[in-house]
């Protein structure tokens, strides 16, 4: 059992409950909501159930007595009796059809109902054969963009988002070091060099002993079927679909198979060409001399250096100009997830976060946190219970009164994620901004813009001196929506000109800007916001993703406005 799988389920069972009963809003509400804040744990949920029982999971945000039970059922016989019950009214594949752009649960049961589509293979040949056009209240456009949808779905198919995928990993890591079998292992492939999508997991191991560390992954429970096993390497299927490859190599050649699985294909072609013209030969078992005598291989950095060049962190090692500075020995000092000080991007039950400010005050206290920005959503967000006047004063009220009571421990920013009106205007007024810290906004309406009019809007929000950060600034939600059609450079030029922050959005669904946008802005000379974006404590955490995603971009701490002390952020602010 995984946290996604869980998830998953409990979304479909409101799905489903959206398409029976609409009017059951508060029950449907609370499914959702419990599948948001389990999908996005940190904490592997199976183990949760196993060392705290139903009661552990009813410490979950969300997590009531029957979402508790119905998880427990689950665990013991991999079944909800809630949700086949569903299913037998209505039959077709929520969980997948929902996964195609632009289709909802809704529309899921009118292709059902009308066309008889029970899969996204029904799905594909209705398109093909344009039988959706001509239903009611569909029309070509909605084809197209169902056809766009499913296009993109088959794109990203077999395919995890790093937030899920690395949680993974690092389970497996942990099962085998606690066995104690293995003498070094490490998580290799695209996951090390922190992808935003993960397509198999690569974990290397150099241990006595790979048949008894085999049969320990064999019998982890979230293994869901073995699809090979060799001398050298054991493929498994996990729960969530994703394969995962362990790999078994000699204690003495474990650098050079790490470099070897670690770097992209390009840089690994052109690392291996310069080894060629130093006459070696580089491949994931050393590097050789002439004479085919090993003389590196126990450690990355010997084949790096043996080679002329500084050592690569493995989120740069995608042959994006990386080799030749190392070579000039140029290479960025990338920031550690040690260096970020303060997190400014951080949701509420003020709007629609699920935890009260004071958990969120005493997880960020807990992880060394030491000034936490509060940015519950404004107004015109009304999907994400956005603050009106009246809720804004009582949220600052509390933000000083909690502020006080930690007083010491964590600094309490006050924030809001401000929508950007179409118009480039602001979702305050003068006074309700002039009370705040910083001010960070976004665009979350209003997408469908001409590329011209998506940019002076979003120019002239930072033109008008009024906001410190544009959060999540292509707003683009991986695998589900594009980014904003932007003339990205005329951002960012405005951006340096007026000295505001661009975030890079640590929510693995997110991931904004991505590493190529980062890699850009830096020709601008940007500062950045490396955020969270939580809305749970637990989201925290995910830090981690943020910092990968600015490494992948090659940001340095002193790019980043909450690597800084609170005095020096506040200077800056100024």
């Amino acid at each position: 059992m995984d946290n996604k799988t869980i998830a998953d389920i409990l979304n479909a069972i409101a799905d489903l409950m959206e398409i029976e009963d609409e009017k059951r809003i508060f029950e449907i509400k609370a499914y959702r909501k419990a599948a948001f804040v389990i999908a996005s744990m940190g904490e592997d949920i199976g183990k949760l159930l196993e060392k705290e029982g139903t009661e552990g999971l009813m410490k979950i945000d969300g997590v009531g007595k029957g979402i508790a039970k119905k998880i427990r059922e689950y665990e013991e016989t991999g079944k909800i009796s809630k949700y086949e019950e569903l299913r037998k009214k209505f039959p077709f594949d929520v969980v997948e059809l929902t996964r195609v752009r632009g289709v909802g649960p809704k529309t899921a049961y009118k292709l059902y109902k009308n066309l008889g589509v029970m899969t996204v293979e029904d799905l594909r040949k209705a398109v093909a054969l344009h039988k959706i056009k001509n239903l009611e209240g569909f029309g070509e456009k909605r084809e197209t963009d169902i056809a766009t949808g499913l296009g993109i779905l088959e794109k990203i198919k077999n395919r995890m988002l790093l937030g899920f995928a690395l949680p993974y990993a690092d389970r497996i890591s942990e099962m085998i070091i606690e066995s104690g079998l293995a003498e070094r292992i490490s998580i290799a492939g695209s996951i090390r060099r922190m992808k935003e999508t993960i397509g198999d997991l690569d974990i290397l191991v150099a241990s006595a002993n790979p048949e008894k560390i085999m049969d320990v992954l064999a019998g982890n429970k979230e293994v869901k079927e073995i699809i090979a096993r060799g001398e050298t390497k054991m493929t498994v299927m996990l729960d969530s679909g994703i394969n995962c490859d362990l790999r078994f190599v000699e204690i003495g050649c474990f650098g050079a198979a790490l470099q070897y699985f670690t770097g992209s294909k390009a840089h690994n072609v052109k690392l291996r060409k310069i080894a060629v013209r130093k006459g070696y030969k580089l491949n994931e078992y050393g590097l050789f001399n002439k004479k085919n005598v090993s003389i590196a291989g126990r450690e990355e950095e010997e084949i790096y250096n043996k080679l002329g060049m500084d050592y690569m962190e493995p989120e740069m090692r995608e042959d994006r100009g990386e080799i030749e500075l190392a070579i000039k020995h140029g290479l960025p000092k990338l920031i550690e997830e040690k260096d970020i000080v303060g997190d400014l991007h951080v949701h509420t039950k003020y709007s629609d976060g699920t935890e009260s400010m004071e958990n969120m005050v005493l997880e960020a206290i807990r992880i060394g946190r030491k000034y936490i920005g509060f940015t519950d959503h404004s107004k015109s967000e009304h999907v994400a219970n956005g603050m009106d006047k009246k809720k804004f004063e009582k949220y600052s009220e509390e933000i000083e009164r909690l502020g006080d009571k930690y007083e010491g421990k964590i600094a309490l920013l006050k924030s809001s994620e401000t929508d950007i009106l179409k118009d480039g205007s602001l979702d305050w007024d003068r006074k309700s901004l002039e009370s705040m810290d910083y001010v960070l906004a976004s665009v979350h309406m209003g997408l469908n813009m001409t590329e011209k009019e998506m940019t002076n809007r979003i120019v002239k929000c930072i033109e008008s001196g009024k906001i410190d950060i544009l959060g999540h600034p292509t707003d683009r939600l991986i695998n589900q929506r594009p980014p904003l059609n932007i003339d990205i450079e005329k951002v960012f030029d405005a951006a340096e000109k007026n000295g505001v922050s661009l975030e890079i959005n640590a929510f693995p669904e997110r991931l904004d800007l991505n590493d190529e946008n980062i890699l850009l802005a830096k020709d601008y000379r940007v500062k950045f916001a490396i955020n969270t974006d939580s809305h749970s404590a637990s989201h925290l955490k995910l830090m981690r993703y943020g910092i990968g995603t600015a490494r992948r971009g090659w940001i340095e701490s002193r790019e980043v406005i909450n690597t800084r002390s609170l005095k020096d952020l506040k200077k800056f602010l100024c």
